[in-house]
């Protein structure tokens, strides 16, 4: 190997080495994705949730944001709302995101509580004639309909099945089809018609994402954990070479996440 050679070949080394450090860098709490900008783009869904649920917040009375995050779904329709609800809660599972959502949200009059995503929603039955949520790891429609009072209605936008199913089966190999059909919005109905509540509307897309970098790739798995469960750098190192050979020739990586938005209500009366 020519001098030349070795000098570049130690430069693309340098380069993979301080991407991945940089992209294992960066805190991973609440859902704030400004970081990624010009790294990695995902189309959004045509419904525009956060702006939806601004609308609905404006004519309800009492208001639950369920799984936050950092609060800045919430924190964004509030402030895009005008009116805002008498009463607006969130919950958090991971300490470091309910001290965020905590600070974020405080200033709009929410109370944060702290609660595992398992666990029963700490709030008393018919509480709410709101209940939200984006991005939920699981929807426990039992509590859901517990807390809403009759007629109140769960507005949400969910992750769908197979959510960036190409990236997740480059690290892991084949996924079987109950993995892949996880989270399809069939199911969703049938467990919100299960506790009680009636789908109103449903609505699924799937969307475009590309990775220009390979910190964009080790952040993301860093940030959304449920995708490569046990993600680290050292246990996939191999892999991230040739992912960022791959994008450095053939440009970004691409997969598809896909979302549904799901409405649903209480009926006024047992039926």
């Amino acid at each position: 190997m020519a001098a030349d050679d070795r000098s570049s070949t130690s430069a693309a080394s340098r380069a993979f080495d301080d991407l991945v450090a940089e992209g294992a860098s960066v805190p991973t709490e609440g859902w704030d994705f400004s970081w990624f900008e010009g790294r990695a783009t995902e189309e959004r869904p045509s419904w525009g949730y956060a702006v939806s649920l601004a609308g609905r917040l404006a004519r309800a009375t009492a208001a639950l944001d369920v799984q936050t995050g950092g609060g800045e779904v919430l924190d964004f329709a509030l402030g895009r709302a005008g009116r805002t609800p008498v009463l607006t809660a969130a919950t958090e599972g991971w300490p470091p995101n309910v001290a965020k959502a905590a600070a974020r949200l405080r200033p709009r009059g929410t109370v944060v509580v702290a609660a595992a995503e398992d666990a029963p929603l700490p709030f008393a039955d018919g509480a709410f004639d709101l209940v939200s949520s984006r991005h939920p790891v699981t929807p426990h429609w039992a509590e859901i309909a517990r807390v809403l009072e009759p007629g109140g209605s769960y507005f949400a936008q969910h992750v769908g099945p197979g959510s960036a199913v190409e990236l997740v089966e480059y690290f892991l190999g084949p996924q079987p089809d109950a993995s892949r059909n996880a989270r399809h919005p069939d199911r969703e109905r049938a467990g919100a018609e299960a506790a009680g509540l009636e789908v109103v509307d449903l609505r699924a897309e799937r969307l475009r994402m590309e990775f220009h970098d390979i910190a964009a790739v080790v952040h993301f798995l860093r940030k959304v954990i449920w995708m490569v469960p046990g993600f680290t750098v050292e246990a996939y190192a191999p892999r991230l070479r040739t992912l960022h050979q791959r994008i450095e020739s053939d440009g970004p990586f691409v997969a598809h996440s896909t979302r549904h938005l799901i409405e649903a209500r209480k009926p006024l009366s047992p039926g």
